[in-house]
């Protein structure tokens, strides 16, 4: 492992406690403990920690804090309540996806009001270099370095969570955060995740991160649940039908083209790509983000290609063998007119065509 790597809080944690560690954009993350499918098993049916410090936290101050990202991602966001969290996306001028992102609306212990924006791991820099270009560089302050961000995911979270925060952390609507004390020092606890499971995401300052995340381990440990790591995230999202930046998103994919239009306010909200997007909404000529199951053993992975007879149609931009419904899963993208649940089509998989149905994202909705 270089040491060139950037390390969260919680980096010599996960090296004393069996992490496999990984070069994830450019900071040394644990991929799993024990197996991922250990660890996905235990976060359906119980808790999952995940240690989530690599995602970039930028905050914006108020006045001024939400009529800036307002113009900058393609949600409106001016409008947002204290305490309210909306997913979004950044886009180019042609439409083309940089991010996305959750952006929070919070208030601090004195009542005053301020923005944040959680952008990809991948993505930070660009993303600063982005809002640099559009007038933001002084208006932002970058708190990922000073700070630990953990996801505790699962039907067990708000339960091992509650007993560190001073609010009551269980009433907090889905995409709803606030600022209040976790394990007695001031930090952000928000209704967010990216499992398909229920749960929150915790963000501390980096000196007591380890302590918070020992007492969660803990906890978490009497429901049969602990650590996961990059590898148990990524099976459980694409459980979940949640895209991820390098696969289903990218710049050269619009959010149209991967179902994210709910993200996109075109009427009377002016931001970069606008003007691209109009001409793009109704454009159903580029492929479309879809979700396959297969019926056999073989997995398919990023970049295999997806067959109509012998015609290539599409890629794979994601697959793995789900260990909730026991069965290969694959998103991609493919035509758009086959991309409707239902279309019947083939995966190469290493040279073997397999049979592949599209069915409805997400794959796996917990129950209520």
């Amino acid at each position: 492992m270089t040491s060139m790597l950037a390390q969260t809080p919680l980096h010599d944690w996960h090296a004393a406690h069996g992490g496999r560690m990984v070069d994830f954009a450019g900071w040394s993350m644990p991929v799993q403990y024990s197996s991922i499918v250990a660890e996905h098993r235990a976060t359906r049916a119980a808790v999952g920690l995940f240690d989530v410090s690599h995602m970039g936290r930028l905050l914006f101050p108020d006045p001024g804090g939400g009529g800036l990202l307002d113009s900058l991602v393609t949600r409106r966001v001016a409008d947002m309540k204290s305490g309210q969290i909306r997913y979004a996306l950044m886009t180019r001028d042609d439409g083309g996806i940089l991010d996305d992102v959750l952006v929070y609306h919070l208030r601090n212990a004195q009542g005053e009001s301020y923005y944040q924006l959680v952008v990809n791991a991948s993505n930070r820099q660009k993303i600063l270099d982005w809002l640099a270009n559009h007038g933001a560089q002084d208006a932002l302050v970058d708190s990922t370095p000073d700070t630990a961000m953990i996801a505790v995911q699962g039907p067990r979270a708000m339960e091992i969570v509650r007993p560190l925060v001073k609010i009551d952390a269980a009433r907090l609507p889905y995409y709803h955060g606030a600022e209040t004390e976790i394990s007695s020092v001031l930090g952000i606890i928000s209704r967010t995740g990216y499992t398909g499971e229920d749960g929150c995401e915790l963000i501390v300052p980096s000196a007591i991160a380890l302590e918070v995340w020992d007492k969660l381990i803990a906890a978490a440990e009497q429901f049969g649940g602990g650590a996961a790591g990059l590898g148990a995230r990524d099976t459980l999202r694409l459980e979940a039908g949640m895209p991820l930046y390098g696969h289903e998103l990218s710049d050269q994919i619009d959010p149209f083209q991967a179902g994210l239009a709910f993200a996109v306010d075109l009427d009377d909200h002016v931001f970069p790509g606008r003007e691209a997007l109009l001409e793009r909404r109704d454009n159903t000529s580029r492929p479309r983000r879809a979700g396959w199951v297969l019926d056999g053993k073989r997995v398919p992975r990023e970049g295999y290609a997806v067959y109509r007879g012998d015609e290539a149609v599409g890629r794979v931009t994601s697959g793995t063998f789900s260990p909730t419904l026991d069965r290969p899963i694959a998103m991609g993208y493919i035509r758009a007119e086959l991309a409707a649940p239902g279309s019947e089509v083939m995966i190469d998989i290493r040279g073997s065509l397999e049979p592949a149905r599209c069915v409805p994202l997400p794959f796996y909705r917990r129950n209520a």
